[in-house]
């Protein structure tokens, strides 16, 4: 039964999302804060955890349509939807109470802290729209990419508790990473999708426009990814990690342009796997550099 409760909150997706999360802690802290850290990473990892939930428990009928989210524990039996939504409004109100400790002054009247308002907005926005919307059109991804954006954010606002240039330079950077991501995932799961119903493909098939949305997606990611080295601030890089971080950049982009020229799926996979590589490396260059020079 644990291990069907532990499945419900993906746990290797919810560690990447916390790993962007720790990421912009360490670029912002002043003062290194254990405790604040702490907090973060298991409030984090616990709402990531219960907008999964919720997310499985929505479409519940369409994974059982899919080859690859048959064995999810809805989708077996293995869990009642009852017991799935207690859970997830569990961890829920767990993970934002946890987040509510680290800077809780607040923003609205000392109630809510900017981490924890920023936790509550990305569940909002994964459970309530991005996932009702993969059923009606590929808007889904664009707003899809703004709760997958925020743990770069939040880890950077939970150790700054401030909403600045520096803090919109890091969402920027993830929420642009997230079409090419996006659209390699769609194009390599196209037929599941399909089955299923979902519309994650631009233009609905596997051609040129959901290609060049990719490479231009993957410019404008490289081009924000090294703005910091143009302007003097707590992310302001050396001219090491602008080299470095732009030329990652280049070969991310150039694997987006192998699927615009060839349309296939083995770029495709080149390119969901490069993503998978790229923002961690990307992210920890910010660290090191941060730290080294």
């Amino acid at each position: 039964m644990l291990k069907n409760f532990t499945e419900l909150l993906k746990f290797k997706l919810s560690a990447t999302v916390v790993f962007s999360a720790i990421v912009g802690y360490l670029l912002g802290f002043d003062t290194f804060d254990i405790y604040h850290f702490s907090y973060l990473i298991l409030g984090g990892f616990l709402v990531t955890g219960s907008a999964n939930t919720f997310n499985q428990i929505i479409e519940v009928e369409k994974d059982k349509l899919m080859q690859r989210t048959l064995i999810r524990p809805l989708p077996k039996g293995n869990l009642t939807i009852l017991q799935a939504t207690i859970f997830a409004l569990f961890t829920a109100l767990l993970g934002l109470l946890i987040l509510n400790k680290i800077n809780p002054q607040g923003t609205f009247y000392g109630v809510m802290s900017k981490s924890s308002f920023f936790g509550l907005i990305s569940i909002f926005l994964y459970v309530l729209s991005y996932t009702p919307l993969k059923r009606v059109s590929t808007i889904s991804i664009f707003v899809g990419a703004i709760p997958g954006a925020i743990p770069f954010l939040l880890g950077y606002v939970a150790a700054t508790d401030d909403f600045g240039l520096a803090a919109g330079t890091l969402f920027a950077i993830q929420f642009f990473w997230q079409f090419p991501h996006f659209i390699a995932i769609a194009w390599v799961q196209h037929d599941d999708y399909k089955k299923a119903g979902f519309k994650m493909l631009f233009g609905g098939e596997k051609s040129k426009y959901p290609a060049l949305i990719a490479v231009l997606t993957s410019v404008i990611m490289t081009f924000v990814s090294v703005l910091p080295f143009f302007y003097t601030n707590q992310l302001n890089l050396s001219v090491f990690a602008f080299v470095v971080i732009l030329m990652l950049g280049i070969w991310f982009t150039l694997k987006a342009v192998n699927l615009y020229n060839s349309l296939d799926d083995i770029s495709a996979r080149n390119l969901m796997l490069s993503s998978f590589i790229y923002l961690p490396i990307m992210q920890i260059l910010y660290v090191i550099d941060r730290f080294l020079f």
